[in-house]
């Protein structure tokens, strides 16, 4: 194989690989990205196993072919090539060598046989199509990706629900001690399509599709399902992910259909003394009380370490006075997931759950976080 690609085209392949290319896996040829050559373009592509990335540019080629070489080695090689053409020539099926073609610096890199490297999962061409504008797909990562589980062992909850369908995309997580809800609807959507997408993939998307946009490259994605998997396309890159196969907890059932008191404050004020408060709070726990009375909002933190913390935001809010206790970062994270100037808290009693929401009724977001003894 022998090709002559710009760096900047060939390194962003490359950087796009970085995440998904698995170093630590008992099986070497995955910690590689297969480099491929036909038909005028060179095709970068890395997996897991699981979760797969492949895109590709224009190239002159020479000689077709394709080889598995190391993702980080050959990445930070290219990042350090002077700007313009770069030469890439492999002479025995694995020994690759990098050249520039505006000066003297070369490398040599030994790879793996092209042939050695798993087979990438294929769209079905008669499967379901929904395309999405891209910034619907960003809003529902970034509003609900903090609660999903980090707990591998509970694929279920170790995963985002995907639902597209009757005009509405949607996306909830949960990890058992918050739940994050997120619909937006979309016009002339076509088809309808339920999926469990792991973390992993989740995280690797927001990464591409604010790459993407951020170099404003396209403003849709194709998003298909083929039996276990599931693609999104964009702008020349493909990226593909196993689903999950598990049930979702039913979630209908953990949303509060009505809250007994409905407090309104500005999400700033709360975020910040929430912060300040949560300095203060059990380091492990991060527990802090809310109580709230007379159009204020009390917030207080207690820990033999740390010592007390204690701050207040007023509140429109008028009733009986209610002390409930929370982990201060998950308050947070939903509150800083959130746009709106003002929030709306929703509490019934000290062993309820809360319901935040964005003030705005023209947002249809909900957060659900658990109690804690405090």
């Amino acid at each position: 194989m022998k090709l002559v690609v710009p760096k900047k085209n060939l390194l962003r392949l490359l950087q796009r690989c970085q995440g998904v290319a698995d170093k630590k896996s008992t099986m070497p040829v995955l910690a590689n990205v297969l480099i491929s050559a036909r038909d005028n373009l060179v095709e970068v592509a890395a997996t897991d196993l699981y979760i797969s990335v492949r895109g590709s540019t224009e190239a002159e080629i020479e000689r077709e072919g394709a080889v598995a070489i190391p993702a980080r080695d050959v990445f930070n090689r290219v990042k350090y090539m002077p700007e313009g053409p770069i030469e890439i020539d492999v002479a025995d099926g694995a020994t690759t060598i990098i050249k520039s073609g505006s000066s003297a610096r070369r490398y040599t890199l030994h790879g793996l046989p092209g042939a050695d490297f798993p087979k990438l999962p294929i769209p079905n061409e008669e499967g379901v199509k929904i395309d999405l504008p891209i910034n619907t797909l960003q809003q529902l990562i970034a509003r609900t990706h903090f609660s999903i589980s980090h707990d591998e062992t509970r694929a279920h909850l170790n995963s985002a629900l995907f639902e597209c369908g009757d005009g509405v995309v949607r996306m909830v997580t949960t990890d058992g001690h918050r739940l994050s809800k997120m619909e937006i609807p979309v016009e002339k959507l076509s088809g309808s399509t339920t999926m469990l997408v792991p973390l992993k993939a989740v995280m690797e998307l927001r990464k591409l599709t604010d790459e993407v946009t951020e170099n404003r490259e396209t403003t849709v994605i194709r998003v298909s399902q083929a039996g276990p998997n599931a693609f999104f396309d964009l702008c020349g890159v493909q990226f593909s992910v196993k689903l999950i196969d598990a049930q979702f907890p039913p979630y209908e059932a953990v949303i509060p259909a009505t809250t007994d008191r409905a407090v309104r404050t500005s999400r700033s004020a709360l975020a910040d003394a929430l912060k300040a408060v949560s300095l203060a709070a059990n380091e492990r726990t991060g527990g802090v009380k809310l109580s709230v009375a007379d159009n204020s909002l009390r917030i207080s933190s207690e820990s033999p370490e740390s010592g007390n913390g204690y701050d207040q935001v007023p509140v429109d809010y008028e009733g009986p006075e209610i002390s409930v206790g929370f982990n201060a970062h998950y308050l947070l994270d939903v509150l800083q997931s959130i746009d709106d100037e003002d929030v709306t808290l929703g509490l019934s009693g000290e062993l309820d759950p809360a319901v935040v929401r964005p003030a705005s009724e023209h947002d249809d977001y909900i957060a659900v976080v658990m109690p804690m003894r405090i």
